[in-house]
């Protein structure tokens, strides 16, 4: 009986620590690759119960993965890798195309619409503990499909 209470307290304490860093993510997708691209991006929304940031992130689809940023720099858009990206409690934040955003680099196969990339992202809180959040990411189109103009040109 003792050991049926010692795991139930440990299942508790284990439940508490993961409620304290918890990040939800959703919207999560990657953008699809033309045949031989050696790169694609991973876009989502997170938001986390309490300060903490996003450090890293691993996919079994490749070795190389990268948190980057683009932004203006001289009056030229530019992307460079980042060391973290910053989750105030309670805010979303978007890693979107034109802004943060997860590098898949190295790819050694194309990344077809239809499929889903496993994502696993570390996300370290104040305290410095770090905590893995899986993410299974649909692949959506390399561009979006225009809106119908209600023009039907035929020839």
């Amino acid at each position: 009986m003792k050991r049926h209470v010692h795991l139930l307290a440990l299942a508790a304490a284990m439940i508490s620590g993961f409620a304290n860093a918890q990040v939800s993510v959703s919207d999560a997708w990657v953008r699809a690759t033309v045949p031989q691209q050696k790169a694609t991006g991973a876009f989502l929304k997170l938001q986390a119960a309490q300060d903490s940031k996003l450090v890293a992130a691993t996919s079994p689809l490749t070795p190389v993965v990268e948190v980057h940023e683009m932004a203006m720099q001289d009056n030229v858009m530019k992307m460079r890798q980042v060391p973290s990206i910053a989750l105030p409690a309670g805010k979303t934040v978007e890693l979107k195309p034109g802004g943060y955003h997860v590098m898949l680099l190295d790819l050694k196969q194309q990344v077809q619409e239809g499929q889903t990339v496993p994502l696993t992202l570390i996300i370290e809180g104040k305290d410095g503990k770090r905590e893995s959040v899986q993410v299974q990411a649909p692949v959506r189109p390399l561009a979006t499909k225009a809106a119908p103009s209600g023009h039907d040109h035929k020839h």
